[in-house]
């Protein structure tokens, strides 16, 4: 018996709450044009995620837009709710927890953050927009009892400038789904948004700048961490609320740790090291702590023999040495 509790002390991290916590070992794992396959699924086991992130999307023409387009026949199948669902399912049926994360995508890949209206009337029609928008998302969770919903992603300037709305709409979340809540704040959002107490988990999309660079060391890594984790800590400590990473990840390219947000097809040379290195570090300064819940790896194609590889700079880990990384933590882990 005593062995046993050793195991399970190992496996499982107790909580500031005195709860037994498992560790969210997740990845982003993107939607496709294709329905999911157990062969798809198997990727990821073998990465031994407990844990994915499946992501719809609806769509804005601009900045200024009021209007949310989504669940058309226009769009790819993993972006619909037909494809959430089948994705879900297909996830659970492999032992694999789900968040369901519906993501917001504007035209020419604006950033969500800077989505405001000009007027009280569209400021309006876009609460009624987004209010059909993450309901029906609610509704599929649910459904299909999914253990985490999302409410929102990097959507910076609608939080701010509307906060009302944002509480009503949690509570009327809660009136459909049952489950646990978290909203995705930006790295440098989170300690604005202004609803933490009323959700489950202080979710951060953690694209924080670490270090300047060419293939920062994991020492210098966890250095560049000291600053933005001590803030973490502490507005984890004040809401009482545990931190999950919503997104986490690394380009492998030169200089990763230097704007780790970037999305731009930028020629920066790949470099392999510098995301193994600044994965170890980020599980290195997070896992171990109480307050900590886990995050999710941006991110993971379905088609894991054409993603990533040797030559590739983006930020998918799949078929590069970062992989290996992630596999052999989240399997002790």
């Amino acid at each position: 018996m005593r062995t046993l509790g050793l195991l399970l002390l190992f496996f499982l991290q107790v909580s500031c709450t005195g709860q037994v916590v498992e560790k969210i070992n997740g990845v982003s794992f993107v939607a496709s044009r294709d329905l999911v396959a157990q062969k798809h699924v198997a990727e990821v086991t073998k990465v031994h995620a407990n844990h994915a992130a499946v992501m719809p999307f609806g769509f804005i023409r601009d900045i200024h837009s009021p209007e949310i387009v989504f669940d058309t026949e226009r769009q790819w199948f993993g972006e619909t709710k037909k494809g959430a669902k089948q994705y879900i399912e297909l996830l659970h049926k492999n032992g694999i927890k789900v968040m369901l994360k519906p993501q917001i995508w504007i035209w020419k890949g604006e950033f969500t953050g800077t989505l405001a209206m000009q007027s009280e009337k569209d400021w309006k029609a876009l609460e009624a927009s987004y209010d059909k928008f993450i309901c029906s998302y609610a509704e599929l969770a649910q459904e299909t009892r999914t253990d985490l919903l999302c409410i929102g992603t990097e959507l910076g300037q609608f939080v701010k400038n509307r906060p009302e709305f944002w509480k009503g709409l949690i509570k009327k979340i809660k009136g459909i789904y049952k489950g646990k809540l978290t909203y995705a704040a930006n790295w440098d959002e989170y300690p604005r948004t202004t609803f933490w107490e009323d959700l489950d988990y202080i979710g951060i999309d953690a694209y924080f700048p670490l270090s300047k660079e060419k293939t920062p060391s994991v020492e210098q890594l966890k250095r560049g961490w000291q600053p933005w984790k001590k803030k973490i800590a502490a507005l984890a400590k004040a809401k009482n609320k545990p931190v999950l990473f919503t997104e986490f990840g690394y380009r492998s390219m030169d200089y990763t740790a230097k704007k780790p947000w970037l999305v731009d097809r930028n020629e920066e040379k790949v470099n392999l090291e510098g995301q193994v290195n600044a994965k170890k570090a980020i599980f290195s300064e997070f896992w171990s702590e109480d307050w900590f819940a886990g995050g999710y790896v941006w991110k993971w194609f379905i088609h894991h023999d054409e993603a990533g590889g040797a030559n590739d700079n983006r930020f998918t880990p799949q078929n590069k040495p970062a992989q290996g990384i992630i596999r052999d933590f989240y399997k002790m882990n």
